[in-house]
């Protein structure tokens, strides 16, 4: 395989602040082609060709690569979104090239199927049960006792996650559960709500590199921010390189049995735990691509290791680099709105510049839009987020607050008028 072989990359999503770093990163070590509907302006520099297909119709984007290939070699396939992990695998294993089988991939995108693998295989997760209607849902949560978690059978991003504590809310959660969708994931994977076991205790992710069948690697431990009661919108990510779950063997067999059970040999995971008091580490979703929410870049900046690079570096049949070169502590942190309404006023005070560790602080919105707040919020309503760098993760998380306290938001119901929008 020559070494300038292009990486074919399945989608590239619209969001620059979240997906460039990504796009970036790959494209400094692989020439990459991307396959999309279309392409946005801000992929573009990074991109050596575009090959223009319906991502939601898998065939059409095996033939549109495939015609590509006849005159062009291919180094690999991936991709970073949820959305076409399964079509990166068909993809990969119809050229004959490095990467998971097609069936991992649906086990990943499937949560009920998921679920049930790790049932067979006993690894720690959740009871849950797909439920056809709010009757069925209400039984199957009387059975378990409350509180229960209602959620898409193949939603990311929390969306339409909800916690329900009583029967009336589980005829709620249903609904919404049901209707949810954010980035057009309806669209990708099957439909239907399941309900399971809440698990109580922190949340962590754990990026995690498989190098073969039966290999293994946990790269980094991502602790999740706290967020406040009643909501499962993620409020912030924390990459400590001491972090001691790096080396914890419970932890470490549970990520393997997760990684075995979903039958996947080659790529980076990104692969969500919860840390109960009596039971351990128990396996929230097994997502089978490198994590959202800047989780890379935070790992990047607090180990050195570059995971997007790690899962180019597999998908193209390359030994990848998984030393860590720094030992340092990286968050991000996301504000939401603290009501639905209209946004009148988003901007950062004077002060950015004077603050110790601050390595981005970016709005994601602009006046004029209504938005929503929590619970009802989405990955769509954030209205910034901002990085920090610090030695370790209490410095880290007093860098995250002061930089909460440079935003000034205004939102209300009236109608709109220009404010602040720098």
């Amino acid at each position: 395989m020559p070494l300038d072989a292009p990486l074919v990359l399945i989608g590239v999503g619209d969001s620059a602040a979240y997906r460039k770093d990504t796009l970036v990163s790959l494209a400094a070590r692989h020439p990459v082609v991307a396959v999309d509907r279309a392409v946005p302006d801000w992929a573009r520099p990074y991109l050596t060709r575009a090959i223009h297909a319906d991502l939601t119709d898998t065939a059409a984007v095996t033939a549109a690569v495939g015609r590509y290939a006849i005159d062009h070699t291919v180094g690999g396939v991936l991709a970073y979104l949820e959305h076409h992990v399964q079509t990166a695998a068909v993809l990969a294993q119809q050229l004959g090239l490095p990467g998971s089988s097609p069936q991992s991939m649906a086990a990943c995108r499937d949560k009920a199927l998921s679920r049930r693998l790790m049932a067979e295989h006993r690894v720690p997760s959740a009871r849950s049960v797909q439920a056809a209607t709010p009757e069925a849902a209400v039984a199957f949560a009387d059975l378990m006792g409350y509180p229960v978690i209602v959620k898409p059978r193949s939603m990311a991003g929390s969306a339409g996650v909800i916690r329900a504590d009583d029967a009336a809310a589980v005829r709620e959660a249903f609904g919404e559960a049901g209707r949810a969708s954010v980035m057009d994931l309806h669209r990708y994977g099957p439909a239907g709500v399941l309900v399971e076991e809440y698990l109580d205790g922190p949340e962590i992710s754990v990026e995690t590199a498989v190098l073969g069948a039966g290999r293994v690697r946990m790269l980094a431990v991502t602790r999740k921010l706290p967020a406040p009661a009643g909501t499962t919108q993620e409020y912030g990510h924390l990459v400590d390189a001491r972090d001691p779950l790096l080396s914890d063997a419970g932890l470490v067999q549970v990520i393997e049995g997760a990684v075995a059970a979903h039958g996947i040999t080659l790529g980076v995971l990104c692969i969500e735990v919860k840390l109960t008091p009596d039971a351990g580490p128990r396996i929230v979703e097994v997502n089978g691509r490198l994590g959202g929410d800047l989780l890379a870049l935070l790992v990047r900046r607090a180990l050195g290791i570059e995971l997007a690079q790690v899962a180019a570096d597999l998908a193209t049949g390359v030994v990848p680099r998984l030393r860590p070169v720094v030992q340092r502590a990286a968050a991000i942190a996301f504000a939401y709105p603290n009501t639905s309404g209209i946004l009148h006023r988003l901007c950062v005070r004077p002060g950015r510049e004077q603050l110790a560790g601050l390595e981005r602080m970016v709005l994601t919105h602009t006046p004029g839009a209504r938005v929503s707040a929590p619970p009802r919020a989405s990955l769509e309503d954030r209205l910034a987020h901002w990085v920090v760098l610090g030695s370790g993760a209490d410095e880290c998380r007093t860098r995250l607050d002061q930089a909460a306290g440079l935003l000034d938001v205004h939102i209300s119901q009236h109608a709109y008028t220009p404010a602040c929008t720098t």
